[in-house]
């Protein structure tokens, strides 16, 4: 009988590519994780790897396996979620990982309605950025997340995950009431206040500006929407403001809503959509 456990290794290691990513991912060692995957090759009774040096490539039985794998996953997520219906309803711990603005706006009156409908569900929220939040659904560390894209930078789709849309919205250029900007080409001359490097934020704003043909001037960096506001309107600079963020910016910031678009997604694993608890904070939210 294959272990499941190992499978999971099998996937991480189809999707990150290497065994030291994997072990990063799951916080071993990459000797334990090499370890694993021998035990999983002995078990399957075939090579599933190719190890040449430290690289290792599937072999043709590794990429079936794998692909099996993942279906065997979502099979037992499916099952999870089916026993968990049979119980006398949403129970037990529920992770929730949201971006700063969700945490703040959509998520307060989710899980006060959802804490009296359904008391014997611990409820437990985490600030996580959405390009992380992949990788700890797939680790287990959530449940349940929200993901977003922007028209100008789609999301990938991930064969582990599913989700349903949540929120469309529309993106402002954010910039202090006194000065004259009134588009994303007349902000070319302007400091911009930018979100870090690597996160999606970051990467939308780049994308915008090198599609009017410049580099944003990066004066401050900033990941919580109210910081951003509140540097703008202290006439620090010009930013990307999703609606969501904008609801009630300061008098001292002017809103020109861009034709950019933000979209909002909950995502879980694949076969996780029946469990209760996870049905629950989905009617919730929409």
């Amino acid at each position: 009988m294959l272990d499941v456990r190992k499978l999971r290794l099998l996937c991480d290691l189809e999707r990150l590519g290497t065994i030291a990513a994997v072990a990063q991912a799951r916080c071993y060692t990459a000797s334990a994780v090499s370890q694993q995957l021998s035990a999983l090759e002995r078990e399957a009774g075939v090579a599933l790897l190719e190890r040449t040096g430290r690289r290792v490539a599937f072999t043709a039985a590794g990429q079936v396996l794998a692909r099996h794998a993942a279906r065997v996953l979502s099979a037992l997520e499916e099952t999870d979620a089916a026993l968990a219906a049979v119980r006398t309803g949403p129970a037990g711990p529920l992770r929730i990982g949201a971006f700063p603005t969700a945490v703040r706006t959509l998520l307060p009156s989710a899980l006060v309605s959802l804490g009296r409908a359904h008391p014997a569900l611990e409820l437990m929220v985490t600030e996580v950025d959405p390009a992380d939040v992949p990788a700890a659904l797939r680790e287990r560390r959530l449940d349940v997340g929200l993901l977003n894209d922007y028209d100008i930078a789609p999301g990938d789709v991930d064969a582990d995950l599913d989700s349903v849309p949540l929120l469309d919205e529309t993106v402002f250029l954010a910039v202090p009431a006194e000065v004259d900007c009134d588009s994303l080409d007349a902000a070319a001359g302007q400091p911009w206040i930018m979100a870090s490097a690597g996160t999606l934020c970051h990467e939308v704003t780049v994308r915008v500006c090198a599609g009017h043909g410049y580099t944003p001037r990066v004066r401050h960096r900033a990941d919580d929407f109210a910081t951003v506001l509140a540097l703008v309107g202290a006439g620090q600079g010009v930013s990307l403001v999703p609606r969501l963020a904008a609801a009630a910016p300061p008098p001292t910031v002017r809103l020109i809503a861009l034709g950019l678009r933000r979209r909002t997604r909950i995502a879980y694993r694949r076969g996780a959509a029946t469990h209760p608890a996870v049905a629950a904070l989905i009617a919730a939210l929409t």
